[in-house]
Formats: C-alpha cells, structure tokens, sequence
C-alpha cells in the first residue's frame, strides 16, 4: 500500500521523514493553513513524488509551484471544477508542447451524506480522487469519516484514503485494505505531528511497520 506523508513544512524534517521513503510527499501551498510551505525543498530520492496541496489556487499559481518545486503531483482541495481541471490537464505541456506527465488528485470532504455521483464527470480530468473528511478546514482536521459510506462508491478510479489516520486506526486501516476498493494510497498528517507540519518520525516508522505485519 502506498503511502504520502502530508503537510511537510520543515527543510530538515522533510529529510528525516523521506529517509522512510513514502511514495509521496504534500506540501501545502494555502495560506491560511498552519502547514503553509513556503520554504525550499531539499533533495529527496527520486522515488518520492513531491505533491503540491492547492485551494481553489489559479492555473497560473499552480503552473508557477509545479516549476518552482518540480512537483510531480497537484491535489486540488477547494471547489475546483471540471472544466478548471481539464484545462489545467491540457496546458500541462512543456516548452515543445508535449505533454507533462503530472498527477491530478481532486479531493473530495466526504460525510455520512455525500452523493459519490458529484465524481462520475470527474473521471476522465483527474488521475486520482481524495476522500478526506468533511470539516471546518479543507483538511488537516484530523478527524476520520464512516469509512462504511466507501461502500457505495461505485467507480474504478483508484482514490487516496485521507482524514485522520493514525497509529489508532490501524485495524481498521487494515481491514479497509482488505476490500475490493480501489485505494491507491493512505494520505498521512496531523496525527503524526509534533506540531502542524512537524513530523514524528518514529510514529510514522511505527506505522509502517504496522501497516505491513
């Protein structure tokens, strides 16, 4: 199972937590967040895919990240539309316009009450979907929804599973793992933090650790 380690804020911090070699890394371009990045990235092995964490950011702010920080992945956490997606999808191309191999990863806050059919015209715009929980942020509230509403989700696009995982869910994570869902990866943060955007890394080896008995 994969996994991304989100929320990363500090330059020696990111380096002890890619010693563990997560599959990918958030790094949270909103201001208002209290993980906001605005620092330098420090070199990472090639095999950590460096994701920018965007909130109903411009093209062109996106655009400047992904150069600035040589993303390989963008997760849009706001209210960012189909045709907003798809176009962003279709200007990624470089100086001889071909085409970027950039994720997309369109989140989704999900409660008790989502409607899983608000995804079918995301489908064909996005690489990804993120289910995170329905809260007062955009996410980061380290809280975990009803994971039984997965039940109904009817899609083949393979989807991150976010909100509040930590050392307590590990059963739980465990069990999910063993359905036919279509998880791609586990989305980790606020639960292995020292403070918003400092990671433990103990508790994340800990965690991996579990994960694979």
């Amino acid at each position: 199972m994969k996994l991304k380690i989100c929320g990363m804020k500090y330059p020696d911090n990111i380096l002890e937590v890619g010693s563990l070699l997560p599959d990918y890394m958030g790094f949270i371009f909103w201001e208002k967040s209290a993980r906001y990045f605005n620092g330098s990235i420090p070199d990472l092995p090639k095999s950590i895919k460096k994701v920018g964490v965007f909130v109903n950011a411009t093209q062109e702010d996106i655009l400047e990240k992904i150069a600035k920080y040589d993303l390989q992945a963008v997760q849009l956490h706001g209210q960012e539309s189909v045709e907003f997606c798809l176009d962003l999808k279709q200007v990624l191309k470089d100086d001889n316009g071909k085409q970027i191999q950039i994720e997309i990863i369109k989140v989704f806050s999900v409660d008790d009450s989502f409607d899983f059919e608000v995804l079918k015209p995301f489908e064909t715009v996005c690489d990804y979907f993120l289910f995170d929980t329905k809260g007062k942020l955009p996410g980061g509230n380290g809280t975990t929804f009803n994971w039984k509403v997965l039940e109904k989700y009817s899609s083949n696009k393979p989807f991150f599973l976010s909100g509040g995982i930590g050392l307590e869910e590990i059963d739980l994570t465990k069990e999910i793992l063993t359905t036919n869902l279509p998880i791609h990866a586990l989305d980790l943060n606020s639960k292995f933090e020292i403070e918003p955007g400092l990671k433990d890394k103990k508790i994340l080896k800990k965690f991996q650790n579990n994960l694979k008995l």
